[in-house]
């Protein structure tokens, strides 16, 4: 029958044996098999660490904990979940476990676990306090150039309002409160109030879909926007226009800039390939690329009215925000790209995957092109039979 040792006594020969003792010297000496006492060292031999001194038995619980810690690290990560978070929602998140009173977490540990570059979440930290007093100093301006405009009778342009407000301390140039005054819609009496005013009820931003989402025939409605993609390190650009009526993207183009130039190429395009409609209205945000001069004059010049969604409000362009959101989930956050031209490939494949291949739920359930195949088929047939007819 094995002899039964006491755990008091293990213990002790086991210290014996971190102090020096080798393990055949204690087998001689006290008469325990070599595999026993090394059997002991397995149970009881203190294995230290900066934290605390753990047993082998402890140890090993705490590697297999990090094993699994490590296997669901893993499937979160395969899952591409964490990638389809917006870059600011993470910011976010992270400032406010980071300005959690006596947070355990460091800011390398909470940028690690989101996979955001610590300089980034830097920059956010510091550069919000810097952006909400400017915020509040634009917004103090905005309401006193607002309130100068108003006392005039809506008669004072940026040069008299920037006097005015010179007169009270308050210097500012006349080209900022120009840019205020067109950012509230200010527009003040000119020589040609007449033709100035004829030309802002015609052209003024309006929002002529309201989420009406509809059209009766292709080239009739074309909805646009910009949406961006890190790739090897930098920003590239990609701009879209998708005809209402078949969900069918029929222009884009990817660029390092977001320039009027990329939306100006990507219409012109498209414009030339659909041949050139007639009566055609173009819908989008109020990014700076399609408010700009030259876009809304290229519009104007060809008898394109111009829709607009309200500032802040996303769900005013739905469809475009939609695609780019399908186009991110179904492929862009699959891919790895090594490079602008990997990522121009993918969106090539990708934009020929959706108007020919994935099924429209809202077309009921073809294709934008197939779609647009129909629309024009049953014309041709309602061509043919009123010739017969004739």
């Amino acid at each position: 029958m094995p002899t039964e040792y006491p755990e008091e006594f293990k213990r002790k020969v086991i210290r014996r044996y971190e102090k020096g003792d080798s393990i055949k010297s204690l087998s001689q000496e006290l008469s325990i098999a070599q595999s026993t006492i090394y059997h002991w060292r397995k149970l009881y031999c203190s294995i230290q660490t900066p934290q605390r001194t753990y047993t082998p038995k402890e140890f090993d619980a705490i590697s297999r904990r990090l094993e699994k810690l490590e296997h669901e690290i893993e499937i979160i990560q395969a899952t591409g979940y964490l990638e389809e978070i917006p870059l600011q929602r993470k910011l976010k998140m992270l400032e406010q476990m980071y300005r959690t009173d006596e947070s355990p977490y460091s800011v390398h540990e909470l940028c690690e676990a989101l996979g955001v570059a610590r300089g980034t979440f830097y920059n956010h930290i510091f550069r919000r306090a810097d952006r909400s007093e400017r915020e509040k100093e634009q917004e103090e301006l905005m309401i006193k150039v607002q309130q100068i405009f108003d006392d005039s009778q809506q008669r004072f342009g940026a040069e008299k309002i920037r006097t005015v407000l010179g007169q009270s301390g308050v210097h500012v140039s006349a080209k900022r409160i120009s840019s205020i005054m067109q950012e509230l819609d200010l527009q003040s009496i000119r020589t040609n109030a007449k033709k100035q005013y004829k030309k802002q009820q015609q052209y003024r931003k309006q929002n002529l879909l309201a989420r009406e989402f509809t059209a009766d025939h292709p080239n009739q409605i074309w909805v646009s926007d910009i949406t961006y993609f890190k790739v090897s390190g930098y920003w590239v650009y990609l701009c879209v226009i998708l005809d209402l009526f078949s969900r069918k993207i029929i222009g884009y183009r990817v660029s390092r800039n977001a320039s009027t130039n990329l939306v100006t190429t990507t219409f012109r395009n498209a414009y030339q390939e659909r041949g050139r409609p007639k009566n055609l209205t173009f819908h989008s945000d109020r990014g700076k690329q399609y408010t700009s001069g030259a876009f809304t004059q290229l519009l104007q010049s060809i008898g394109v009215k111009q829709s607009f969604s309200a500032t802040g409000r996303p769900r005013d362009n739905a469809v475009a925000e939609t695609f780019f959101s399908t186009f991110k989930k179904e492929e862009a956050y699959r891919r790895e790209y090594t490079s602008e031209q990997s990522f121009r490939k993918s969106v090539e494949q990708y934009i020929q995957f959706y108007n020919e291949v994935r099924p429209h739920q809202t077309l009921k359930y073809l294709t934008p092109q197939a779609f647009e195949d129909k629309h024009y088929a049953r014309i041709i047939e309602n061509l043919c039979s009123n010739n017969v007819m004739e």
